[in-house]
């Protein structure tokens, strides 16, 4: 069974997650460490864990989700992988770090990409990929029916839904997106966003405001 401990970085308070299996293999989402006293936080957990790193996978790949990836490849030398139709966002993330004046020494070059049509191995344990686009082209989110919960990034928030004013954003592919792929899982699957709170499909598709009718 996998366990999912969650981190909260950099100005955008941005959620990154760390999956755990009972080989004590982690996968890293959403690195999103700007400095090195935040990088030292998830460093200093994976050593006192006795974790073994395998990759670091993306839901996408906006500035406030990335910033910790070289590190890490630094530090574990292990892949960077995110969908493909997110290249465009990570293309343009010089630009936006320059913007929102924060540190990006390089940009990180994937090594691969996830396929949203086959799941991931971590060990013994499958994650679904679901292609939820809207806030970014090529945003997906990790589903594990095992542990009911799903890890959204910035495509659905406890009672709100992700920026679509960004490049790549687009309002209906969004609202469709979670239509689609997130309302139709269980009441009780949890969902752990890019940003803020855990919340429950069964309570965003009752109360999210962007969601009814």
């Amino acid at each position: 069974m996998l366990q999912v401990h969650s981190f909260t970085f950099n100005p955008f308070q941005e959620n990154t997650y760390l999956l755990v299996n009972s080989e004590k293999q982690c996968w890293i989402i959403d690195p999103g460490m700007y400095n090195n006293g935040e990088v030292e936080i998830v460093t200093k957990f994976i050593t006192a864990n006795a974790l073994i790193p395998q990759a670091i996978i993306n839901t996408h790949t906006h500035i406030d989700h990335i910033l910790g990836v070289l590190a890490l490849q630094e530090r574990y030398s292990i892949p960077f992988l995110i969908h493909e139709k997110d290249m465009p966002v990570l293309n343009g993330a010089a630009a936006s770090a320059m913007m929102f004046g924060l540190p990006l020494p390089a940009v990180p070059q994937p090594a691969g990409y996830i396929p949203h049509n086959k799941p991931l191995q971590l060990g013994q344990d499958s994650v679904d990929v679901l292609l939820t686009p809207g806030h970014s082209p090529g945003s997906i989110s990790f589903y594990y029916q095992p542990g009911k919960w799903v890890i959204s990034g910035d495509v659905l928030f406890s009672g709100s839904i992700g920026r679509t004013d960004l490049p790549g954003g687009d309002y209906e592919t969004l609202i469709n997106s979670i239509r689609t792929s997130l309302l139709p899982l269980p009441d009780d699957t949890q969902v752990f966003s890019g940003h803020g709170p855990a919340t429950t499909i069964g309570a965003e598709r009752k109360y999210n405001p962007f969601l009814q009718g």
